[in-house]
């Protein structure tokens, strides 16, 4: 959200205005039995829905920050939640809000595991809130054999609601649930020792995920206002904390109405990095021109730390290519050179089927943003 926003804010400098706001639209929208008014813009950027102004957060707001293992993760896991959206609901049609009926007490104790009376007892917890989704861990065995059995699944749950204009007010016509799947659990022989880690196979955790995803359902369709609208739930695998590409959403179903999932639908996505043993095996025609871009700039400014990139692939096509080039540079007539010089490189090297954004960062934090979308001849360039 920070790089749409520096974007749009870069478009408003050059034009000397700001976007056109004229036609805004005012609606009621009702809330805990309150009407209240808020304003849809008519600005509207691309790829992405309007939000109600003013902004009502999460009532589970700040827990994906603890709950992910990296940024990578938390900032894909809520974008990749809104493109599954998008199959649903029309952005042309359909104005986001951020989930207001999973709130955090519900989000952590349905993030807990089961536990057994004992266990709830040591917990100061009640019977009512024994809704871990998380399996019970019996605590047979070795520590190693009890996390083998029983690995942490999930995550976090991260819930987007969608609205639809009818006169001159808004209503609820659309959830979207994201939940969030660990592909490698994390665990501890004693309270300040050393992690351990778990691999959970991909087909066991989708198995888990599809249990939980029915489970939560049924408990949405209980609560308030949620009995007939229509609700998509996600399943995303995350990546442990190591890696420097994001997990992806995989599957998601549809449920128009009562407590029964549709059919789960694939979703082909994923994330690879650049250069690496997965690019030079699955996407070598795409690391070759990757490679030339990386050789080029190693030879005009050597003094570089690495070049990162990290490749969106959908249905199996290169479509967004993300670049980091960390940089040891002070000047600002050197920084402007360099921003030159590789977005000359990104016209050369890069094919124009494909979305291009190289990010220019030295200790200082962000020098310099340059964007080629897809079909577009001149990137837009931006020196901080």
């Amino acid at each position: 959200m920070k790089k749409w926003f520096s974007l749009l804010m870069a478009a408003v400098l050059v034009t000397g205005c700001a976007p056109g706001f004229k036609d805004e639209k005012e609606v009621v929208q009702k809330k805990d039995d309150q009407k209240g008014t808020s304003i849809i813009p008519n600005y509207q950027l691309p790829d992405t829905y309007r939000s109600l102004i003013p902004f009502v957060p999460s009532k589970a707001r700040g827990m994906v920050v603890s709950n992910l293992n990296s940024r990578y993760d938390i900032n894909e896991f809520e974008t990749g939640l809104m493109r599954v959206a998008m199959g649903q609901f029309s952005p042309d049609k359909y104005v986001f809000q951020e989930g207001q009926h999973i709130d955090k007490e519900t989000a952590g104790l349905w993030l807990n595991r089961k536990f057994t009376k004992g266990q709830l007892k040591e917990r100061g917890l009640t019977e009512e809130q024994n809704v871990g989704l998380n399996p019970l861990n019996d605590e047979k065995g070795s520590i190693e054999e009890q996390n083998e059995k029983n690995p942490i699944y999930l995550a976090h749950v991260l819930e987007h609601n969608y609205l639809t204009k009818n006169d001159k007010s808004v209503k609820l016509s659309g959830v979207v649930v994201g939940l969030a799947l660990n592909s490698v659990h994390y665990y501890q022989k004693e309270k300040y020792g050393a992690t351990f880690e778990q691999k959970i196979p991909h087909d066991k955790l989708e198995a888990e995920g599809k249990k939980m995803a029915e489970e939560v359902l049924k408990r949405m369709r209980g609560m308030k206002g949620l009995d007939n609208v229509p609700i998509v739930i996600a399943l995303f695998e995350q990546k442990g904390k190591n890696d420097v590409v994001p997990g992806t959403f995989f599957t998601y179903a549809v449920s128009d109405k009562g407590s029964s999932i549709g059919d789960w639908k694939k979703v082909n996505e994923k994330y690879v990095l650049f250069p690496s043993e997965e690019a030079e095996k699955d996407h070598r025609d795409d690391l070759t021109f990757y490679m030339r871009f990386k050789d080029d700039i190693e030879q005009y400014f050597p003094n570089y730390n690495g070049v990162i990139g990290r490749g969106f692939y959908k249905d199996d096509q290169l479509v967004d290519m993300k670049i980091e080039i960390p940089v040891q540079m002070f000047g600002e007539a050197e920084i402007i050179g360099f921003a030159q010089w590789a977005t000359s490189l990104i016209i050369d090297h890069f094919p124009d089927y494909i979305n291009v954004e190289v990010e220019i960062n030295s200790v200082s934090g962000a020098e310099a943003l340059i964007v080629r979308k897809a079909g577009e001849e001149e990137p837009f360039v931006h020196i901080y």
